[in-house]
């Protein structure tokens, strides 16, 4: 793991070392490599403090750096000064990369996902979440200790692919109770949209749906922004409101467990849609689900591809769970929220590295990623460096994928999967 850490995340950090220079920042003993080499270390190695740092800083080679001793001051001195955006700079200049690495592998993909990766190009998770709380003991909360409640650490938001599961961009926000659309700016940057940009059509001519499909929940339920995707070639898929009002124009399917329409939104002439959106409701046991879409032609996205690509949408929450409970950003190190965005676009560099070694493993396997377990994956590496240590492996992709007591592959739950399959209506098991 540290050599693919060095690998990866080595050559990135060198790259925004310019970037590092033109802040004015001193290039001495704490510099940007060390630092994210520290930080990186700190949540892979699961260091429990700031002291226990220096210990190993000063004993050991973390990643690309040899040892060298410095203070627990100097270093906690450092994680409060040293621009949190930096950090964001090498997580973000390390993707490109991954991505690349992931496209190049001969894996399989399910199928409803292979078609929206053939119609959209592109297939993208998009979701938030609050950061926990900041220990009151810890740095500059020190002095509120006893006054009520701690403070959440913040609001983090990130987009997926869904097809690899690697993040595509992570942002970090400093207020805990701010609406998830609060990033709607930044996602239509990462978009790829101009404002003077011909896609942006007049309302009654929207653009083709060609800059790929967003999965995401009610968070970034509103009219405009739907209106948005639609007219500047942004397909997406999202679930319906129970109380949404809505003009029903044409009907596709309708039958006792299925309805498919397509509807304008919205109750009053001044906060309707302006274009019109896809309502697919579908009965799954007793309970109604109802989807909304941009994308109008059931041919580019066919009914079961609606229920099964909303459905991957929970890998996403799969990736906040395993960043907060398995790579440690449940604990917040730090009461200033400059350490905080440190720790989280750290967390996040390893959870894209992490998901590159599991790619491999099941590339090596030949089974889609989602069988392939990330927990597992990680804990596995302990049990792959007690074999290295006595000479018995030396590939920790060969090993993990050779030892199937470790649970690297997911359990398959076959009365489970029929139960489920049951359930579902007969258009959906096309």
């Amino acid at each position: 793991m540290d050599a693919r850490l060095a690998e990866v995340v080595g050559p990135a950090t060198y790259a925004v070392a310019e970037q590092y220079r033109r802040s004015g920042l001193r290039w001495r003993v704490l510099t940007l490599p060390v630092m994210v080499a520290l930080l990186v270390t700190l949540i892979w190695r699961q260091v429990p403090s700031v002291q226990g740092l220096a210990r190993l800083l000063s004993r050991d080679h973390l990643l690309w750096e040899p040892p060298r001793r410095v203070s627990q001051q100097a270093l906690s001195q450092r994680l409060r000064s040293l621009p949190a955006e930096l950090f964001e700079a090498v997580l973000h200049e390390t993707l490109p990369a991954l991505a690349a690495r992931a496209a190049a592998r001969e894996r399989s993909h399910p199928p409803a996902v292979a078609r929206a990766r053939a119609r959209f190009g592109r297939v993208w998770m998009v979701d938030g979440t609050t950061l926990e709380h900041v220990f009151r003991k810890v740095g500059l909360l020190r002095a509120g200790v006893g006054t009520g409640t701690a403070p959440a650490g913040g609001k983090c938001a990130a987009v997926l692919d869904l097809a690899s599961q690697l993040p595509v961009r992570i942002w970090v926000g400093d207020a805990p109770t701010a609406n998830d659309k609060r990033w709607l700016p930044a996602l239509r940057d990462l978009l790829g949209v101009r404002p003077d940009d011909a896609g942006a059509a007049p309302a009654a001519q929207p653009a083709a749906l060609t800059r790929g499909l967003l999965v995401f929940d009610a968070g970034y339920y509103a009219f405009a922004f739907f209106d948005w995707l639609t007219e500047h070639g942004v397909g997406f898929l999202t679930r319906a409101k129970v109380d949404a009002a809505f003009e029903v124009e044409q009907v596709l399917v309708s039958s006792p467990t299925v309805r498919d329409r397509i509807i304008r939104l919205g109750k009053y002439r001044a906060n309707r849609c302006r274009h019109r959106v896809r309502l697919v409701e579908v009965q799954v046991g007793t309970a109604w689900r109802a989807y909304l879409t941009n994308v109008l032609d059931p041919a580019a996205l066919p009914l079961p591809d609606v229920v099964d690509l909303y459905g991957r949408r929970w890998g996403i929450e799969s990736a906040f769970l395993l960043v907060k409970r398995l790579l440690g950003l449940s604990y917040l190190w730090t009461g200033a929220f400059n350490g905080i965005a440190m720790q989280v676009w750290a967390t996040w560099l390893l959870y894209a590295v992490l998901v590159d070694l599991a790619d491999d493993v099941a590339d090596t396997l030949g089974v889609p990623l989602e069988r392939v377990s990330l927990e597992m994956v990680f804990r596995g590496l302990y049990y792959f460096s007690l074999a290295a240590a006595r000479g018995e492996a030396h590939d920790p992709v060969a090993y993990l994928a050779a030892q199937p007591d470790l649970g690297i592959l997911k359990a398959t739950r076959p009365k489970r999967a029929r139960e489920r399959l049951d359930a579902l209506p007969q258009e959906l098991k096309l």
